[in-house]
């Protein structure tokens, strides 16, 4: 899991990307856990959060740019 501070360190760009990753991620867990082969279902929790939180980041940078 990313710590904010990593998070904040990264540009726009790196983000944006780490999101498409991480959207995928979870996409193949969901498809893990509706074949029934999911190992590890806390990871989904986690990579639901850590993409809140880089979207909370992206949210401030904008609204400090306005």
């Amino acid at each position: 899991m990313e710590k904010i501070k990593e998070i904040r360190e990264l540009s726009d760009v790196d983000l944006n990307k780490q999101i498409d990753s991480l959207k995928e991620e979870l996409f193949n867990l969901r498809f893990q856990q509706a074949t029934g082969v999911l190992e590890n279902p806390a990871r989904m929790k986690e990579i639901r959060k850590t993409i809140a939180r880089i979207k909370t980041v992206l949210t401030e940078r904008q609204n400090g740019r306005a």
